[in-house]
């Protein structure tokens, strides 16, 4: 045992080792989002890997190129990077609460005593073993098929061909089998979830609503989402209590993936469920596209119908039950032609009705929902007639527009926090309102985006493989770790790692978004009646229920 494992260590490269330890350390270095020792240690045990691999090339161009190795035997040179990179590791292992803390104190979260270290340290070792044996699988694979194929052609060109057929087969299987299977099993879970009848969510028995015995929408095709966003919201009686006044209930108009066949069939359905309810004759009409599992955030419509007392019609269409990412990765084209048919049906009725009895239309996303409702409207067509505005939050960092409107930006701006020509067009927003911009009078509409700076699904740059993202630039956003340090290929995937977990954080940073600062973008957007006193005490309302929300979990 004790052979074998001296042979192990020997047959390890040393300029390997050296990059792995120096990739392991700096992969202890904060990121956007707080990590577990379980994330920490997987993250630290792939960096590892990675930086492995990039020894292992710098070491096979050397040779390649046929310069002077250094004298110094692979055992021994392996025992002295091992004990330098040790004391590296111990270093950067003891500033990790520090580096942890330093993202909680500004997300005002408990602090961490310790980042159990040992447990980051073993978990780490075990991913970086395994990524290694995948790894020298691979060699061997080329290895025997170069071997083989160089009985018929030149040894060079039996290389090549071997490298290429190793990555097709590797390919395959994680492509044919692995992931298949993954996403098999992620399809199957999703879609029990998504037909589970929840007892705590009864059928309507008012028959406005949609789900109701009366309804062209049947309860049971309308899916978990869209049974928790009909019988959720607030009431008539809540909002009127609230404003001291009277109120209207508000209409929610929702369409499963089960309440027709195509996409088209249920825009048509959302539409004609629209007239059954009234929606065209309230005040405001939102159409929403939903997130890839068909959620819609409570905490940015609840309080929309509060600031309007009630008097909103909002209409959303499903167009899947898998989490938004795997929805990006396996169906990407079917939320964009969801919220486009959802806008077209909706809007081509409401430009067929009186200017001055029509109400004013919006649209709304949250994260991939963000991303598909912003190519919901072809500007070519709603040119001559416009909606009123749109607020969109937690764009993800593949939205087209929004990372034009980015790039464009106003040279005195942050990326995190752009300003956009003259502010009449398009504003942005995050935890302080910066809504306000003096000097600045909204156009005929009015768009906002809601992004935090500490949002990884929004500010994920697959870039930052060799350069550093313009928002790392100081100054930072006010929820970003001061810490925060940018390094070549780890970067990038310390950010895949934020992108997995970010919806882990608490309310108000990272990819979830409070409704306070909902309040402050929809009021900029659809301009309601409230003056400042009331406006304070509806985000109080709405921070309470938050707090109360989080306690309970």
């Amino acid at each position: 045992m004790k052979r074998l494992l001296l042979r192990l260590f020997v047959s390890l490269s040393t300029p390997g080792l050296a990059l792995g330890f120096i990739f392991f350390a700096a992969s202890l270095t904060p990121s956007l989002m707080p990590r577990s020792y379980l994330i920490q240690g997987v993250l630290s045990g792939i960096a590892a890997a990675v930086g492995y691999f990039f020894g292992v090339a710098f070491s096979w161009l050397w040779k390649y190129l046929e310069l002077r190795v250094p004298g110094v035997g692979r055992l021994r040179g392996n025992l002295i990077v091992c004990v330098l990179g040790v004391v590296l590791a111990v270093i950067f292992l003891r500033r990790v609460v520090d580096w942890q803390n330093s993202i909680r104190d500004l997300w005002h979260m408990e602090r961490v005593d310790t980042a159990e270290p040992f447990s980051v340290a073993f978990v780490a070792i075990v991913t970086f073993f395994v990524a290694v044996l995948i790894g020298r699988l691979f060699r061997f694979t080329c290895l025997f098929l170069s071997g083989w194929l160089s009985r018929y052609v030149p040894r060079r060109v039996s290389q090549v061909i071997a490298g290429v057929l190793a990555i097709a087969l590797f390919w395959s299987v994680v492509d044919g089998v692995l992931l298949r299977a993954g996403l098999h099993l992620a399809d199957s879970s999703f879609r029990s979830v998504d037909a589970l009848v929840e007892t705590g969510v009864p059928m309507p028995d008012d028959p406005a609503k949609t789900g109701s015995t009366a309804s062209l929408v049947t309860w049971e095709g309308l899916g978990r989402r869209g049974r928790q966003f009909i019988a959720s919201g607030p009431t008539a009686a809540e909002i009127s209590d609230f404003w001291k006044a009277p109120a209207r209930e508000p209409i929610r108009t929702y369409v499963g993936l089960n309440n027709a066949e195509t996409i088209e069939g249920r825009a048509k359905l959302a539409l004609e469920e629209m007239k059954r309810q009234g929606a065209f004759e309230r005040s405001l009409l939102v159409i929403i596209v939903p997130t890839g599992t068909g959620w819609i955030d409570p905490q940015a419509m609840d309080p929309l119908e509060y600031l309007h007392h009630g008097d909103v019609a909002s209409v959303a269409l499903q167009y899947s039950y898998l989490a938004s990412w795997l929805s990006l990765l396996v169906e990407p084209e079917y939320g964009s032609a969801s919220g486009k048919a959802l806008f077209r049906e909706v809007y081509g009725y409401w430009t067929t009705l009186p200017r001055d009895k029509r109400p004013k239309l919006y649209l709304h996303g949250l994260s991939l929902g963000a991303l598909n409702s912003q190519v919901s409207a072809d500007i070519f067509d709603i040119v001559a007639d416009p909606f009123q505005g749109a607020l969109w939050s937690g764009p993800p960092f593949e939205s087209r527009m929004w990372r034009d409107v980015t790039a464009a930006r106003n040279p005195q701006s942050p990326a995190w926090l752009p300003q956009f020509r003259d502010g009449s067009l398009i504003r942005f927003t995050n935890q302080t309102n910066h809504l306000d911009i003096p000097g600045a009078t909204w156009g005929p509409i009015r768009i906002v985006y809601l992004q935090y700076a500490s949002d990884p699904i929004t500010f994920f740059d697959a870039y930052s493989f060799y350069r550093e993202p313009a928002w790392m630039r100081r100054p930072r956003g006010p929820d970003v770790s001061p810490s925060l340090r940018w390094f070549p290929a780890l970067t990038m995937l310390q950010l895949l790692v934020d992108v997995a977990i970010a919806t882990s954080s608490p309310m108000g940073y990272g990819h979830v978004y409070a409704p306070q600062h909902y309040i402050d973008g929809w009021v900029s957007v659809t301009d309601p009646k409230i003056d400042a006193e009331k406006l304070d005490a509806l985000k109080r309302l709405f921070q309470e229920r938050s707090a109360q929300a989080s306690a309970a979990d």
